[in-house]
């Protein structure tokens, strides 16, 4: 189904909704419409338009340095730049897998510092393997990211975001192919 951006009272993205948690927060008085899709949403006595972008109307505060940024595969293509750590080459994330530097069979852990981002085939190359042990190199160690930029969360996964977004994300961080989204 459809998703919603929603922007804080200053207008700087924060996060993407499901539309059902739109209508909620429009429901609850917390929120404004700011654009819509062309569908419809129908109950027994109510049609609204189904929510694109949203406001809140009281600011919330963000921690600028967060203490800890979620381990998730999407933050780990962002913090390698969804480039492949072995090869060096830019690849969509859904070209991409992540890889164990030391493997699980060799009490590799699923840590920040020990997975990075892989195309598939340095990943099939290097196998179960250590890089040293394969003859690969890696092109930076890993490490827990110290930041994250905000944009980066709400954007990673879309491939094209909807176009209702345009006036409200800032498509030259951390995307590929932000000129060909809009044209």
């Amino acid at each position: 189904m459809e998703h919603c951006l929603v922007l804080n009272a200053s207008y700087e993205p924060l996060n993407v909704i499901s539309w059902k948690r739109a209508l909620t927060l429009l429901f609850q008085g917390k929120v404004e419409v700011l654009a819509e899709y062309d569908r419809e949403i129908h109950s027994v006595s109510l049609t609204i338009k189904m929510p694109s972008v949203l406001r809140l109307l009281k600011y919330v505060k963000q921690r600028r340095r967060p203490q800890h940024i979620k381990f998730c595969r999407e933050n780990i293509y962002a913090r390698d730049n969804c480039t492949c750590q072995y090869c060096g080459k830019r690849y969509h994330t859904d070209q991409l897998t992540f890889d164990h530097v030391i493997p699980v069979v060799k009490s590799g852990d699923r840590t920040w510092e020990n997975i990075v981002t892989c195309c598939i085939h340095c990943n099939h190359r290097k196998g179960g393997r250590t890089p040293t042990e394969a003859g690969m190199r890696l092109i930076r160690p890993p490490r827990e990211p110290g930041w994250v930029p905000s944009m980066l969360h709400v954007t990673v996964g879309f491939k094209m975001p909807p176009h209702s977004w345009r006036d409200f994300l800032f498509l030259d961080v951390g995307l590929d192919h932000s000129i060909s989204y809009f044209d």
